[in-house]
């Protein structure tokens, strides 16, 4: 009975840690230009050069994204054009077209001529629709969306830490990011397969947990690569710690369960993303309720082994053999 205590108040401080993102976001920008106006006042003080160092911050202030500029840019482009689109295209162009079909059927009195004639125009119009423009879109939404969030990640990481510690080479930062995607891909189907268990109740909960812990990691990442944490530390970490990671992204799981397009639940997770890197990026895990951290850390959870040990094999078999070669 302690036990399940200490779980739901460790998952429940991860809730609370992953909402303050979204009251964050809106001081950030302002808290970060008074720390560098702070600076400069310093500067100017010990240089006294306030023409340089004036020179100096129009131009910082050029270079510098704001983060609520880029959570705006993510929600124009994820929720406004692409999501706003489908629901478009969806709810009213294709219900016009098949109003005008069987308009212009009726007066001949071949209500099942229209019928069959929407029968193949209707995928045709979803085909080409998907094709030209869905596909290219969202192709382009996720690619802007990396330096958004990058943006974004680095834009907060600065403010509250300061320069990041980097992993030492180049190389290694390169491995380290690719293994990394194919951990994430390898666990989102883990958690698919979960969920397709004959296990009434028990296998939405199962699927549930993975979801969370992955979109924990998504929205970590940016700031325990930051620090110069490795992957396997970074994996480690979540399933030491999994009653926090499995709260913390609890709500972005649930908002995104909640579509029932694929799509549309991307638009969703785009949108929302933001301010959980925030979240992730100010939360204290490892003081806050310590004492629970400590608990947990003796009965860790490793859903994230399997992956790891089929990620291995992969590489192992595939760039092992080639060097090889």
């Amino acid at each position: 009975m302690e036990h399940i205590k200490d779980i739901i108040y460790a998952a429940s401080h991860g809730i609370l840690d992953s909402l303050r993102g979204f009251f964050l976001i809106f001081t950030l920008d302002r808290e970060i230009e008074l720390q560098r106006s702070l600076k400069r006042e310093h500067k100017n003080k010990s240089a006294r050069r306030p023409q340089t160092s004036s020179s100096n911050s129009v131009k910082e202030k050029q270079e510098e994204p704001r983060i609520l500029h880029r959570t705006l840019q993510c929600s124009l482009l994820n929720g406004g054009v692409f999501c706003l689109s489908i629901f478009a295209f969806n709810g009213i162009i294709l219900p016009l077209i098949e109003a005008l079909l069987t308009f212009s059927f009726s007066f001949r009195g071949q209500l099942n001529a229209a019928q069959w004639v929407w029968s193949w125009t209707s995928p045709v119009l979803s085909a080409t629709f998907s094709t030209l423009w869905i596909l290219p879109l969202f192709l382009l939404s996720k690619f802007v969306n990396c330096f958004w969030f990058q943006d974004i990640a680095d834009a907060a990481y600065k403010y509250s830490r300061g320069r990041p510690q980097l992993l030492p080479s180049v190389s290694k930062m390169i491995a380290d990011m690719l293994f990394s995607m194919v951990i994430q891909a390898l666990f989102l189907v883990q958690a698919m397969v979960m969920g397709l268990l004959p296990i009434a109740v028990f296998n939405g909960l199962l699927s549930m947990l993975h979801m969370c812990l992955l979109y924990s990691l998504y929205s970590f990442e940016y700031r325990w690569f930051n620090e110069g944490w490795e992957l396997p530390k970074r994996l480690t970490h979540i399933e030491n710690h999994w009653p926090y990671f499995f709260g913390f992204g609890l709500p972005l799981a649930i908002l995104t369960s909640m579509p029932s397009s694929t799509l549309v639940s991307g638009c969703v997770f785009s949108v929302l993303f933001p301010f959980f890197i925030v979240s992730g990026n100010e939360a204290q895990p490892t003081t806050k309720a310590k004492y629970v951290i400590n608990l947990f850390a003796n009965y860790p959870l490793r859903l994230f082994s399997p992956v790891v040990a089929l990620a291995n094999t992969i590489f192992n078999r595939t760039i092992g053999r080639s060097r090889s070669a």
